[in-house]
């Protein structure tokens, strides 16, 4: 799911992106060994990409290539993969001033999916300016991949049968053995890619395609996981800093756990408090929905108090009396990912919940058919486990489910489980970066971050900003998770002038978002009045 990717995918969820037919003709140059800060070498050289239009539903404008990287950058001549690229022309040529490349998020987010669903999101400046371009990281989407199962069909199988999160010692115990299943099938089919589809060598993937396009410095617009890998780039190669946006923050010392060799005592998003973030976020649309009218809000009581109780309600109902395929796992799990756009997913909620309280099966987004894609739901798995500490032993999740849920309620379930596939995964990454975050780095870096976004929250920017040694932080007084996906003019504005002229907003500046949920009429869109935003 492009910027949101540290979070399970919606079953069902759309693919608009298709089939992608790449160009394969490549030329790598001979290889240099390049010391690098962290002390590891990077293999350089002469990379040339060809470019082809792009095959596939929804990528019309969009070119795509294929550039080779050594599997492990300390043996450059050992092993190769491929790293699909895609990009966009910059739409008025005659005033283009280079290359813009964009991470949509993850672990596991494709770029190849990503550019396409987000682009018209990016500042129209920017597009008009920038060829925009982004790449499926390795171990990823169409790029040389973790694939643990032999047909798209078979994984589609062994997902549909693999709850959300378990309820009850019967079903912790099926969760359990089947991601311990899985970690199995990965180690026997891929397991030199498993120990090398790091965050660090992705970095390195990141500044050989810089390289390629003849780009000095990097220019870089990072959402969610995007943002580590942000971080990790400006610590990996400060020199080659041009301007990085950091937009929805993950803290990297918090997802390192400060380098820790020891087994942490929390996983890896209760260090990040994502579960925290989530239960704000979902406050915030339970109290704007019952402040709302039902003809914006569906699942509105009349006022907030009423439909945090409606809401409560709904939940204690479920376990026992599920409707349809709509259990309560699968009903938070549903809530938790619809909090992250808020225009259109906070009103799908509502409808969803309102459907369900009704006793109505709420319609599931179309699925693609069967065998068509590889839905590749353990890539994510592939980075996260390898590199961010997490306990080993599968029954301490009990114990972090029964924290989670005290101090962040119903949604505290999911995000207790969603890393207990790391207790029983079989490989640690060979090459990985766990700091330090402070590297001078050639130009600053502008943070961005919401102060109510459910997986990254406003303290995780904060703690961003405060890390490296030249950002800025600019708040976004809003929803959702990532200010590229819940769009704000002002964000847009000082994002362009920052990509081109380098300069930074001021110090405390904020940002509103352009349209608030439940919005009874769609305002017009902010020209700067009411943010200290850039005119």
């Amino acid at each position: 799911m492009p910027g949101v990717a540290i979070h399970r995918q919606r079953r069902g969820a759309r693919c608009a992106a298709g089939a992608l037919l790449l160009a394969s003709a490549v030329t790598i140059g001979g290889s240099v060994a390049v010391e690098l800060p962290d002390g590891g070498p990077s293999a350089s050289g002469g990379t040339t990409l060809t470019w082809k239009p792009c095959e596939g539903e929804g990528l019309q404008g969009f070119e795509c290539a294929t550039m080779q990287a050594p599997l492990d950058y300390a043996r450059p001549g050992w092993r190769t993969i491929d790293l699909t690229v895609i990009r966009h022309r910059a739409i008025a040529p005659g005033r283009r001033v280079g290359s813009l490349f964009f991470n949509p998020g993850g672990p596991g987010g494709a770029g190849t999916v990503g550019l396409p669903l987000q682009y018209e999101k990016f500042p129209e400046e920017l597009r008009e300016r920038f060829d925009i371009v982004s790449w499926d990281p390795r171990g990823v989407g169409q790029s040389t991949a973790v694939r643990c199962f032999s047909s798209a069909e078979e994984a589609s199988t062994w997902w549909a049968n693999v709850p959300d999160f378990p309820v009850g010692a019967k079903e912790r115990r099926s969760f359990t053995a089947a991601y311990a299943e899985l970690g199995r099938r990965c180690d026997e089919r891929v397991p030199e890619l498993l120990r090398h589809v790091s965050t660090a060598e992705s970095a390195r993937d990141l500044d050989r395609l810089r390289q390629a396009l003849g780009e000095r410095q990097l220019r870089y617009w990072g959402v969610s996981y995007g943002t580590l890998l942000g971080a990790t780039y400006a610590n990996l190669f400060p020199s080659r800093v041009g301007r990085l946006v950091l937009d929805g923050n993950v803290d990297p010392r918090a997802w390192a756990d400060g380098g820790s060799k020891s087994e942490p005592e929390l996983s890896t998003f209760l260090r990040l408090g994502s579960d925290l973030g989530s239960a704000d976020v979902l406050r915030e649309f339970l109290r704007l929905c019952g402040r709302a009218p039902a003809s914006s809000c569906a699942f509105s009581a009349g006022n907030p108090a009423a439909t945090r109780a409606k809401f409560s309600e709904l939940l204690r109902r479920l376990p026992n009396s599920p409707v349809g395929s709509w259990t309560y796992a699968k009903t938070v799990s549903e809530v938790r990912g619809g909090l992250y756009t808020v225009h259109p997913g906070w009103d799908e909620t509502a409808q969803m919940l309102q459907d369900l309280w009704e006793g109505r099966i709420p319609q599931d987004p179309p699925a693609p058919p069967v065998g068509s894609k590889y839905p590749g739901f353990e890539q994510h798995l592939g980075v996260l486990c390898a590199e961010s500490p997490n306990p080993r032993d599968p029954a301490h999740y009990v114990g972090l489910d029964k924290l989670s849920t005290a101090r962040a309620g119903d949604l505290g379930h999911w995000w207790a489980w969603a890393n207990e596939p790391c207790a029983t995964w079989p490989a640690r990454a060979v090459r990985n970066y766990t700091g330090p975050w402070n590297r001078h780095t050639a130009n600053p870096v502008l943070v961005v971050n919401g102060t109510y976004d459910p997986a990254t929250r406003y303290q995780a920017g904060q703690a961003m900003a405060s890390e490296l040694a030249d950002a800025r932080l600019l708040t976004l007084n809003g929803y959702g998770h990532t200010a590229l996906d819940n769009p704000s003019g002002c964000v847009g504005r000082y994002a362009a002038r920052y990509f081109l002229s380098g300069v930074l907003p001021p110090v405390g500046a904020t940002c509103e978002q352009d349209v608030p949920p439940f919005a009874t009429e769609t305002p017009a869109i902010r020209d700067g009045g009411g943010d200290t935003g850039a005119k």
